[in-house]
């Protein structure tokens, strides 16, 4: 009998997230933008509370425009600290500029962050065959790699663990459960 992952099953927001965006292939750098940032927010929090706050993040990140966020002042910044819509951590807040900004530069070296990130496993998701959640890791060497790389190119709140769930979230990786029903609907 196939059943969602578990770790989904509390809301029917996480529920539709689960079936409807994580770990399905993305290719859109606006997508890679906003989940770089909203994982990143998430460090220390659970991804239920960014979730809930993503419409908030939206707003406040000019709908993840990286060109737009990389040109905020230090003002617009501090004025975000004030908005109850998104997780109001000083330097959550202030690392989006700065990796809006590296961001950028990635797509100037590369064409996109698409063909950068994707170029780590050849364009191709791997899919790990978990059988259960105990077989899910925090990190891997894929992971300690690209976040050893986002921070030698200046991005924050890219350490190992963080950079494992976007790339899970982003299809990079396939942590569904094999007896998830989005195990094989990638």
């Amino acid at each position: 009998m196939e059943s969602r992952c578990p770790w989904c099953l509390s809301t029917p927001d996480y529920i539709r997230y689960h079936d409807e965006e994580w770990g399905k292939p993305q290719h859109d750098d606006r997508v890679l933008f906003e989940f770089l940032i909203l994982e990143g927010a998430q460090a220390g929090l659970s991804w239920r509370t960014i979730l809930e706050k993503r419409g908030g993040y939206r707003k406040a990140f000019a709908d993840f425009d990286a060109q737009k966020v990389a040109r905020y002042s230090d003002a617009r910044l501090e004025k975000l600290m004030l908005d109850p819509g998104i997780v109001r951590n000083r330097l959550k807040i202030w690392s989006a500029r700065t990796n809006a900004q590296a961001f950028l530069k990635v797509q100037a070296e590369f064409g996109s962050f698409d063909a950068y990130l994707w170029a780590y496993v050849d364009g191709q998701p791997l899919d790990n065959g978990a059988r259960s959640p105990k077989d899910v890791p925090a990190k891997t060497p894929l992971s300690d790699r690209i976040s050893k790389d986002l921070l030698k190119r200046g991005f924050k709140f890219v350490g190992s663990t963080i950079v494992y769930a976007y790339l899970q979230a982003v299809g990079v990786v396939n942590d569904h459960l094999v007896d998830c029903p989005q195990y094989r609907a990638r």
